[in-house]
């Protein structure tokens, strides 16, 4: 019984000694959700704001349709044909994702671009095609206020753009 306890005792000792204590002052280490957004001053706008605070903002699957735009996906997919200019180059294959917030007034913000090969792997595309992309998906204004609840709300969107030999071939969801 003795040995028991002393063990007992021991192990305590060395798992309350390993034990860190947190400042109240300290920022929390991890997002909320994998993927958030966090507001980043240097690169993002300053005017845009989220309207119902950071932790309310929704994911884009809690929406319960695809993406929410004024004129449905045809319209996307007839600005980036109108305005996308191709740099023609074999060595330009993969996926580009932008993904970013829409706020509750249908403004969008904090955009974010991730670059992959087809299997995934990153990758570092040309700047100018990933410049285009990206200035073209800020130009999008039509982005429709979502409700839930009767309450308008704040949520993540993207875009994803299959590019092939500096072609864009096409735009996903």
């Amino acid at each position: 019984m003795k040995k028991i306890i002393i063990l007992t005792t021991v192990i305590f000792s060395l798992l309350w000694s390993c034990q860190t204590e947190k400042k109240a002052d300290e920022k929390q280490e991890y997002l909320r959700w994998v993927g958030d957004i966090e507001k980043n001053e240097q690169i993002d706008e300053l005017e845009f704001k989220v309207c119902n605070g950071y932790d309310k903002i929704l994911q884009y699957f809690n929406l319960g349709k695809g993406p929410v735009y004024s004129g449905e996906k045809s319209k996307i997919l007839n600005t980036f044909k109108s305005k996308y200019q191709p740099i023609t180059d074999k060595n330009q294959n993969g996926l580009i994702r932008i993904r970013f917030i829409v706020n509750c007034e249908g403004k969008a913000g904090r955009f974010r671009v991730l670059q992959s090969d087809y299997s995934y792997q990153e990758k570092n595309f040309n700047k100018e095609i990933v410049s285009q992309l990206l200035n073209i998906t800020k130009e999008i204004e039509n982005w429709e206020v979502f409700k839930r609840n009767e309450v308008t709300v704040d949520y993540y969107m993207y875009l994803i753009f299959k590019i092939t030999d500096g072609q864009l071939t096409e735009i996903l969801p």
